[in-house]
């Protein structure tokens, strides 16, 4: 947070060229999976392309998540299905050591490209709905501390688990 490159809109990818990506998406699973992570988006490494990653089986970061395909996502495209939305505790790699509460669409419709330009077009909810707009916000220089609404429900991970604000094991930490 701070570094100015992450307020800025990425530009899309034209054309997808999945040889030349190759490189960059093994940069970013590499730098996922280190962090535990499940998603990263492109403008977090520096690059300002609108490319976002995510996905795993099993995460020791979220016992209780259900699977989210690993998907590559290139010049995406988010459409809520309804005007409801949940609340979920998010952080990010490039807020580090934090969390916080932040409303996000419970059911989604994202389309986009995988790294080999075909069509990529799912409906979701819950968790894989909230990684996708995390990770998507990235990409329009967007952190997830500017869509929190109450600042009460924002701070360093270790102090909110200390006064029982924030169950850790129950996070929906860093999409």
């Amino acid at each position: 947070m701070g570094d100015p490159r992450l307020q800025e809109i990425s530009a899309p990818v034209e054309p997808i060229d999945g040889l030349a990506l190759a490189p960059l998406l093994n940069d970013m699973w590499d730098t996922m999976a280190d962090a535990n992570g499940a998603g990263l988006a492109a403008p977090q490494i520096g690059v300002m392309r609108r490319i976002v990653i995510f996905g795993y089986q099993t995460n020791p970061r979220y016992p209780d998540a259900p699977a989210v395909p690993e998907t590559v996502l290139i010049n995406p495209q988010i459409t809520p299905l309804d005007d409801s939305r949940e609340d979920g505790w998010e952080g990010c790699l490039s807020v580090p050591g934090m969390r916080g509460i932040v409303p996000r669409y419970r059911a989604i419709r994202y389309q986009g490209f995988d790294q080999y330009g075909e069509i990529i077009e799912r409906e979701v909810s819950g968790f894989h709905a909230r990684v996708v707009q995390h990770e998507c916000d990235h990409l329009d220089g967007i952190l997830y501390p500017q869509r929190i609404e109450d600042m009460r429900n924002f701070g360093f991970i270790d102090t909110l688990t200390e006064q029982g604000v924030m169950q850790l094991q129950a996070c929906d930490d860093e999409p």
